[in-house]
């Protein structure tokens, strides 16, 4: 019997690569909330895959970006540190995009690295043999990666492969946490991005990257969980338009976020929600750290 490994994988990439899909494909579990508005992701979150010889620790990290305000100078410190900290480096990229800026971005801080890349050319479903061929030569040209492995994370193609490549990279040892974890962080921080998943959903463009949620309060009684979270936006228009006329856009949220939660608890659950606003908090320190998004910025 091969020995057993347990190893740190950092998912990197450019805003809506599919890094998300990819960390909630091989978990077979939603850890990560999905988007196809850029920096959905803000936090690094570990998502634990344990099976008998392997424990893969997949931090999913915020798209790698220029940052427009201080909290995307933090977003960019936090996958820093993560990519910097772990065994493997998955550098995730959209084939069917090409080559920009931002690659070149990222490209620039992992030559700067020790750490063993894995490229993995997402949405190759999106591509005939021709084109994906041409795009394969390409990106192998930039750089000496460890690996290349081509993949489609939304339609669960050539996982195991993936699996198996960073297994090759990943050190012998025990493991680091319970076999039966799923992800490090609780089951609060899980509930309030289900909330801000639904916002983004409901809100498209109206509403971008100015919204933070926070769980007030859980209680349980009778067998049912009531929940009262709290909608963070940075301007006035912005709590007009998250409300909606008549309270419409608010209450889909309620009820979207409700009908999932209910499914991820398995209870009845009530869920109420309210709009605050916070001018400017992306810019603010103090609110970024109280709203939970610095948490490797010490």
């Amino acid at each position: 019997m091969s020995e057993f490994k347990s190893g740190v994988i950092a998912i990197v990439g450019r805003p809506n690569a599919g890094k998300s899909t990819l960390l909630n494909a091989l978990l077979q579990e939603k850890i990560a909330i999905m988007s196809d508005k850029p920096n959905t992701t803000r936090n690094n979150i570990a998502g634990i895959l344990t099976n008998e010889d392997t424990q893969y620790v997949f931090m999913d990290t915020p798209g790698i970006h220029k940052p427009q305000q201080e909290l995307g100078k933090v977003l960019n410190k936090n996958a820093y540190i993560a990519m910097e900290d772990a065994d493997v480096i998955a550098w995730i990229v959209d084939v069917t995009q090409s080559f920009g800026t931002g690659d070149e971005f990222i490209l620039n801080r992992l030559k700067e690295l020790n750490t063993p890349v894995i490229l993995l050319l997402n949405k190759v479903d999106k591509l005939n043999k021709e084109k994906l061929l041409k795009r394969l030569m390409y990106w192998s040209n930039l750089h000496d990666f460890a690996e290349i492995v081509p993949l489609s994370a939304l339609k669960k193609e050539n996982l195991d492969e993936v699996l198996s490549v960073f297994r090759q990279y990943i050190p012998e040892g025990m493991a680091l946490y319970p076999a039966e974890m799923k992800s490090d962080h609780g089951l609060v921080f899980q509930l309030s991005e289900l909330v801000r998943e639904k916002v983004l959903f409901k809100t498209h463009e109206e509403i971008p990257h100015s919204v933070a949620v926070v769980l007030e309060s859980m209680k349980e009684k009778d067998g049912k969980v009531a929940l009262s979270f709290i909608v963070i936006v940075d301007r006035d228009s912005q709590k007009g338009i998250l409300i909606g006329k008549g309270g419409d856009m608010i209450r889909d949220i309620r009820l979207s976020a409700q009908k999932e939660i209910k499914e991820k608890l398995g209870k009845p659950v009530e869920v109420e929600l309210y709009v605050r606003v916070e001018k400017n908090w992306r810019n603010r320190e103090a609110k970024i750290k109280e709203f939970g998004l610095d948490e490797l910025s010490e």
